[in-house]
């Protein structure tokens, strides 16, 4: 799966989002080119902190943005999201820097920090690069002073001689700083074409008059304010909650990708591809409705033209906006993008893998003349008869539902095999009678004909008909057979049929053994007074106390032990197990 999906990576920027077999994501990182960025971590040699961490990817997802500049900021902002282990840079609660004319009476032009940004300030940014910044501020300090001192000095300072403060000092009246506050808002929101082209005269001046150490400062000072102004939008700074909500569809499945912002800035993403049957807009607004009963909904949801609505505020009962213009457009149409790159790429990896899939379970179908979607696995594991189990598992609709995974513990039978499937068996499908719970399509345990038989006897007694098949094992305990009542059907390893069976086998065998460690080191840990029915934590807490030790507690009388709160049944219970 991962050598497709590299296939087919974009050539956008973006940020990607390694993940290791558990879904967890372990790294986070920013790309110019996300098909050059993401695929060099898995060609060449590596140093060791990058060796380790291929060697934990099991798969990956990504997001596109507008440009690097916004993948910085995104980068940021999933890092402090997720915490990835391999992530140092930014898990320190680093945040950009803001340029903002501050709420004075006399403002001035600063560089902020802020963890918390305030409602009411006056910024512009945030801006990955805090050099590009702070030259923008200097800049502007000489086309449109503020004020420069702080505190105010009693007397004019060097910069109001030098025209870069307006000299609240030396003024009486009030000075009006509006003209110059309206000059810095455009030039910050991106209206910087008169001020580059003054900057663009005075370095070709400087130039000409050979003095080349000021065209080079003035050179710098244009690229500076290049990359401060250039337009980034993943980050709005009216601080408010919503999602940006785009899908797209073919004539298959519909994708959905989701911006999450909070508190003004895109903190994490949702995508969701699946197949659909029907009217798209009512599987949109059902899968919406579902999404927004677990996830928390935000303020504001923000959609494209193509909605209505009346329809998403009745069902989702929160406001809907849709943009016509801005940034809020803007990331609408970057959500927009990212939906349109999942269905692409889910049809180029994840359906040709479906579609192989579907290969193997028609192929299983046509074994037992039955369309077969739902499946359910069982194994045993016990360790010369040391805590006997048995686990299920379940594999609906082309992928496992682990929310349908059972355990049992063994309780008629020790080192009998075909008995332990016995209990599992009846104790499974009893209980889905009495519930009236649907019944899976087949059944598979893991073993030969015996397990096979005395299985299919439990079922024929609780007079049930399921399908049932035993997933037979060589020597080496490898599969080898599918074993049906009356036949052993040898697998081909190329066949999908083998590859649908051997992820069925390996995956029960390792719920199986994962359950089976874990009861056995909880019994390793079990005392001698917790096989006592009866004797709970409250009673051993007072026996520990009242006697020293097991000899004392193995010599006292029933009259002892019932003096402290023990019952009789219990305490001869207990000099039984001492004896």
């Amino acid at each position: 799966m991962l050598e497709e999906k590299l296939k087919n990576l974009p050539l956008n920027p973006g940020c990607y989002l390694m993940k290791n077999k558990d879904g967890l994501v372990i790294y986070v990182g920013k790309a110019k080119i996300l098909k050059n960025r993401v695929k060099s971590y898995f060609t060449g040699s590596h140093n060791k902190k990058t060796a380790l961490l291929v060697s934990e990817i099991a798969d990956f997802s990504y997001v596109m943005t507008n440009s690097e500049q916004e993948s910085l900021i995104l980068e940021a902002n999933l890092i402090k999201q997720y915490s990835p282990k391999y992530n140092i840079r930014l898990m320190d609660d680093k945040t950009y820097p803001y340029i903002e004319i501050t709420s004075e009476k006399d403002p001035m032009l600063v560089v902020s920090r802020y963890k918390e940004v305030p409602k009411n300030a006056i910024l512009f940014g945030p801006y990955p690069n805090a050099t590009s910044a702070k030259e923008t501020v200097k800049l502007l300090h000489k086309l449109y002073p503020l004020r420069r001192c702080n505190p105010i000095a009693p007397k004019p300072c060097i910069y109001y001689h030098i025209g870069q403060c307006l000299g609240p000092c030396c003024h009486n009246g009030e000075i009006d700083y509006k003209p110059n506050i309206e000059s810095i808002t455009r030039f910050l929101k991106g209206d910087n074409k008169d001020a580059l082209k003054r900057l663009k005269m005075l370095m070709e001046k400087a130039s000409e008059e050979l003095s080349f150490e000021m065209a080079i400062e003035y050179r710098d000072m244009i690229e500076h304010v290049k990359t401060t102004t250039e337009k980034q939008v993943m980050r709005i700074n009216d601080l408010k909650d919503r999602d940006f909500i785009a899908y797209t569809h073919n004539e298959d499945d519909i994708a959905i990708h989701i911006l999450k912002m909070r508190q003004g800035r895109i903190l994490d993403t949702h995508q969701s591809v699946f197949s659909y049957i029907g009217d798209i807009k009512e599987n949109v607004l059902t899968y919406l409705v579902q999404h927004y009963q677990i996830e928390l909904k935000p303020e504001e949801l923000v959609v494209g033209e193509t909605w209505e609505n009346d329809d998403l505020e009745t069902l989702l009962e929160t406001k809907i906006y849709i943009p016509k213009k801005g940034d809020k457009k803007k990331l609408y149409n970057l959500a927009l993008d990212n939906a349109k790159e999942d269905l692409l790429k889910h049809h180029l990896v994840y359906r040709v893998k479906d579609e192989l899939k579907q290969e193997g379970m028609n192929q299983l179908s046509k074994i037992f003349e039955k369309e077969i979607q739902h499946i359910e696995v069982f194994d045993n594991a016990q360790l010369f008869g040391v805590a006997p189990i048995s686990a299920m598992i379940t594999y609906k609709n082309l992928k496992f539902d682990k929310n349908l995974y059972r355990k049992y513990h063994i309780k008629t039978a020790v080192e009998d095999d075909y008995q332990s499937f016995k209990e599992v068996i009846y104790r499974r499908y009893q209980r889905l009678l009495i519930e009236n719970k649907t019944m899976p399509d087949l059944i598979l345990v893991d073993g030969g004909i015996g397990q096979l038989n005395a299985a299919l006897e439990t079922l024929n007694n609780l007079g049930l008909n399921i399908p049932i098949g035993g997933l037979k094992k060589n020597n080496k305990h490898q599969l080898e057979a599918l074993v049906i009542p009356n036949e052993t059907i040898f697998l081909d390893k190329k066949s999908e049929l083998f590859k649908l069976l051997l992820s069925l086998s390996e995956e029960i065998h390792r719920f199986a053994i994962t359950f089976h460690k874990k009861t056995r080191t909880k019994q390793a840990n079990l005392s001698v007074f917790d096989k006592i029915p009866g004797l709970g934590e409250k009673r051993k807490k007072a026996l520990l106390q009242t006697f020293s030790g097991i000899d004392e507690i193995k010599n006292a009388s029933i009259k002892q032990l019932t003096d402290i709160g023990i019952p009789e049944a219990v305490a001869n219970n207990l000099k039984e197990v001492l004896k």
